[in-house]
Formats: C-alpha cells, sequence, structure tokens
C-alpha cells in the first residue's frame, strides 16, 4: 500500500471543505494533480497544497492507497466522504463529516471528531481515539436513511442524536451519551459502555442497544420482559432486556411481534 502524507501548515480563517481527502479521489494521481485539488472555503475554491504540505504517493486504486494526515484538522471537513476502500489516518482532532457516506475501508482518527461522522455510513469501519459529537452514525437533518452498515468505534464519549434512523451496522461508544440514542431505528446495534441519558430508542422499530452503566430516564414505551445472560463485547453479565417502543408500530415475523431490544447491565 503506497501513502501519501498531508500536514495542515496555513489554518483556514473559516472551515476547509475537504472532501477530497479520500483514497478514492488520491489513488493514481501524482503528487502535483493532488496539491491542485480543489477545497472550498464557503464558496471560495482553493487548492489543497494551500493549506497542506504534501507528500508520498498514491496507490494505483483506493484499496492500495493509504492517506496520513496530521495536524489540528478542527476546521477541516468531510474527510474520508463516500471512500469505498483504502485507509485513512488523522493525527489530531477533525471537523464534521468524518466518514460520511463511507462505504468501505478504514478511518482512524486518533484525536477528537465534531457532528455527523458516519453520517449514512454504509460499510467500512471508523474508528475514533477520543469522543464525538453528536449525530454519530445518524442520518443527515431531515433523511430517514440512517446507517446501514459497517463499525463506528469510539473510546471516548459522544453527544446526543446518536444512531437516528439505524438500520443496520455497529456503533460502540466507551464512554457516556447524551439524549436520543437509537431514534426510529429499524435494526442495527449500539453498545454504550459508560451511562446513558434519557429518550433511548425512542420510536424504535427494531434493532439492539447495549447499555453498560445507569440510563438516568427511561422511555415509557419500553417494558421490562427478563434478565439475560450475554458476553458483550467482552463483557459477561446479567442484562435486564426492555422491548419497544411500544407506540411504535412494529412488523411481524414468522407471525410473532418485532421489537426493539434494549439491555441495560444488572450490577451486583
Amino acid at each position: 500500500m503506497e501513502t501519501v502524507t498531508l500536514t495542515i501548515t496555513n489554518q483556514p480563517e473559516l472551515f476547509l471543505e475537504a472532501d477530497c481527502i479520500s483514497p478514492d479521489v488520491f489513488a493514481g494521481k501524482t503528487t502535483e494533480e493532488i496539491v491542485d485539488l480543489p477545497v472550498y472555503i464557503g464558496r471560495e475554491q482553493h487548492r489543497l497544497g494551500e493549506f497542506f504540505e504534501i507528500s508520498g504517493r498514491a496507490g494505483a486504486t483506493p484499496a492500495e492507497t493509504k492517506i496520513v494526515v496530521n495536524g489540528d484538522l478542527s476546521r477541516v471537513k468531510y474527510i474520508g466522504m463516500k471512500m469505498t476502500a483504502g485507509e485513512v489516518v488523522v493525527n489530531g482532532n477533525a471537523d464534521m463529516y468524518v466518514g460520511a457516506w463511507m462505504q468501505g475501508g478504514k478511518i482512524t482518527v486518533n484525536g477528537n471528531v465534531d457532528a455527523f461522522a458516519g453520517t449514512g455510513m454504509k460499510g467500512g469501519e471508523l474508528r475514533i481515539n477520543g469522543n464525538a459529537g453528536n449525530y454519530l452514525g445518524s442520518a443527515y437533518r431531515g433523511d430517514w436513511r440512517g446507517m446501514t452498515g459497517g463499525k463506528i468505534v469510539v473510546t471516548g464519549s459522544a453527544g446526543s442524536d446518536i444512531g437516528t434512523f439505524i438500520n443496520g451496522g455497529e456503533i460502540i461508544i466507551g464512554g457516556n451519551v447524551d439524549v436520543h440514542v437509537g431514534t426510529h431505528a429499524e435494526g442495527g446495534k449500539i453498545i454504550v459502555k459508560g451511562d446513558a441519558k434519557s429518550r433511548l430508542g425512542g420510536q424504535m422499530v427494531e434493532g439492539e442497544i447495549y447499555v453498560f452503566g445507569d440510563i438516568d430516564v427511561m422511555m415509557p414505551g419500553f417494558a421490562y420482559r427478563r434478565d439475560v445472560e450475554l458476553e458483550v463485547e467482552g463483557t459477561k453479565g446479567r442484562f435486564a432486556l426492555y422491548e419497544g417502543d411500544l407506540g411504535e408500530r412494529h412488523r411481524k415475523r414468522k407471525g410473532q411481534t418485532v421489537y426493539g431490544k434494549l439491555y441495560q447491565l444488572v450490577r451486583p
């Protein structure tokens, strides 16, 4: 795998839209061509090389291309957007839409990310070695097509509205989460290893939510069923199983009504 290294040298005054930072775009291009790729600040078009020192070489295909981005990217949006293969490593914080609509490959962020990371994700792996903002793995505002595949891992905590309209894939949060987790979920799995606030699984149709810590307020549309012994992400224990959202419409499978499932680890 060939590697292209970007080091930010010129911080944008506002926010830089750089969806070109993707193995799909870099693949098959020379370093000079990568330097000339268009990026945007509002309506103004600039060159990628105006903001980054760029070295190395890209592979012939996305799968053969790795991109390493160094520095504070907290004003750089859309890194790895819609990528299908290859690898991106961000050594620093990043702004919104990291891995948005991602279809394959792997992104690792050694820092924090802002909102909408992994929104509409279809495949691949997004790992955030830090904290994530709101709308992680969710649908875009006004859209009902949320995450359908892939895996998101956050070692720290995450904000609100995680996994809105999730239909598939997996989201793992190592820390705590804010309100509205798995709203309108129709599939997929969300694991919260810390505490959660309120409104988990609101209008949930199908899928699974696991919480290892405390839940401030349980949604009234979830009913306790029983305790079950499970192993989740290497943790073995007894989990209280709740089904819901009982106020939402639910399909049937083999004559049985299908509900969303919310599991909470029972502490000794």
